[in-house]
């Protein structure tokens, strides 16, 4: 899809499902302007969003006006970089000064910030439009997607029947995988920004906790929350990282966090590299056509030079799953728990129930958890020893339509083990099932070791021919 200048004479058409980083290169050479840019996805989403449910609230006259005010600044040569006047998306977890947060919630009713979250301020230092708020799972606490109070925002990966998008980055994914953005900002907790690109079919990233300070965002595990963007591209995702990294005087987990430039080495390949692979125990749950196109995706590894070799997690999945799970409950309910009576009425059960699990944790329990998390991360590192990556399915199932969905069931056995190891993650694309479903594989990688999972991202990327296609249909 195209859109063209209404200005008399025009500017050259552009394509809407551009990645940021070529947007963003056409503005700088006249070819548009952000003012045309920000125009057609407000335009696309007025006319789409009605279905896909992808935003909360949109900010039109906000957006535009910051967009010919970036425009204004091209033309007197303040340019802010590659992202100057490219639009983007970000989930209703991050405050955004003089919009109301409500974090997926009705409950939540008192957090109208005057100032925006630290990691929404940087996007705008770096010159970035926000087009809006997305949906989400009610306080970040779930993985199908669903928001019953709010509404599920619809996968626009099958526009024929309402299927879950992940979550609870939902919207920011769907908005993304829409075309009702060229990026987005999400938060991941247990697979939180992995789960929806996987199943939307998009790229995400779930950072190292420290690169991206959390101050001005609802909290829901600190232990295990991370900022995360979502693009069409590995080099979207790449700058994004750029410019959102950095220290944030609001969050104490960035005061160590080493600088990262997640683009200098990006086209380097991955020749030599060595890659963990999980062995069949830990796949047993994965559906048979996504196992198949996940070893075709390892075949195409070793095809680049990658060396894969087998490795033995030192606990199940399943136990990563409960540790992080209980984690997440009780600070869960440290952070939420007044809105449990406060906002009862107007709460999704099912959340209120998984944040009400953390009121029986106690302080003793707690801190056992912690050492348990901590003895984990030790053993982990050491099975890791000399491996660069481990490669795993961005998700062990396709995304089910809503009504079939089992809230007491894991949507994603491989999410969460990656924030209680307190590593990172990339989850790129690798392919469509039969019905059209996309599925992806997460590239897993050491605290702090971003770039280089990007950077094996993006050679998997160039090797496929490159940025993620549009949704059929739309």
């Amino acid at each position: 899809m195209t859109a063209r200048s209404e200005a008399q004479g025009g500017l050259p058409a552009f394509d809407i499902w551009s990645s940021a980083e070529t947007l963003g290169n056409a503005i700088a050479k006249g070819e548009t302007s952000s003012a045309e840019v920000t125009r057609a996805f407000l335009d696309r989403i007025s006319q789409l969003d009605w279905k896909l449910h992808a935003y909360a609230s949109t900010f039109a006259e906000d957006a535009l006006l910051a967009a010919r005010h970036l425009d204004q600044e091209r033309a007197d040569r303040r340019i802010k970089g590659v992202l100057h006047g490219v639009p983007i998306a970000i989930k209703d977890l991050f405050d955004y000064a003089g919009h109301a947060t409500h974090a997926g919630s009705r409950a939540l009713t008192d957090r109208d910030p005057t100032i925006s979250a630290h990691a929404v301020r940087r996007l705008e230092d770096a010159g970035m439009i926000v087009l809006g708020k997305t949906h989400m799972v009610e306080f970040g606490f779930g993985g199908w997607g669903t928001n019953a109070i709010l509404g599920t925002p619809w996968n626009p990966r099958d526009i024929t029947r309402h299927r879950v998008p992940g979550g609870s980055s939902s919207g920011s994914a769907v908005a993304v995988a829409a075309g009702l953005a060229p990026a987005a900002l999400g938060t991941d907790t247990g697979g939180s920004v992995r789960s929806p690109a996987c199943w939307c079919g998009v790229i995400g990233l779930k950072t190292s906790q420290g690169l991206i300070g959390r101050s001005g965002v609802v909290p829901l595990c600190p232990t295990h929350d991370t900022i995360g963007p979502l693009g069409r591209s590995v080099r979207d995702v790449a700058l994004l990282l750029d410019a959102l990294a950095g220290p944030d005087p609001g969050d104490t987990a960035t005061e160590h966090a080493p600088k990262i430039d997640a683009l200098t080495d990006i086209e380097r390949g991955i020749d030599g590299l060595r890659f963990g692979v999980l062995q069949d125990a830990d796949m047993a749950r994965v559906e048979p056509e996504i196992r198949s196109l996940f070893t075709t995706a390892l075949g195409e590894i070793e095809g680049l030079g990658g060396r894969l070799q087998p490795i033995r997690l030192p606990l199940s999945i399943d136990a990563y799953l409960d540790k992080g799970g209980d984690i997440m409950s009780a600070e869960s309910y440290r952070h939420l728990g007044r809105y449990l009576d406060e906002g009862a009425a107007s709460m999704d059960p099912a959340i209120r129930q998984r944040i009400l699990r953390g009121r029986d944790i106690s302080a003793a329990d707690y801190q056992s958890l912690l050492e348990e998390r901590r003895l984990a991360e030790a053993a982990f590192i050491e099975a890791f020893e000399g491996f660069d990556a481990l490669l795993v399915p961005g998700s062990h199932r396709w995304p089910p339509p809503v009504e079939d969905v089992n809230e007491d069931e894991p949507p994603n056995i491989f999410g969460r083990f990656v924030n209680f190891l307190d590593l990172a993650s990339l989850t790129v694309p690798i392919g469509s099932g039969a019905g059209g479903l996309p599925a992806g594989m997460q590239i897993v990688v050491r605290r702090f070791d971003d770039a280089r999972a990007l950077r094996i991202g993006r050679a998997f990327e160039r090797a496929r021919g490159g940025l993620v296609g549009p949704s059929d249909g739309l």
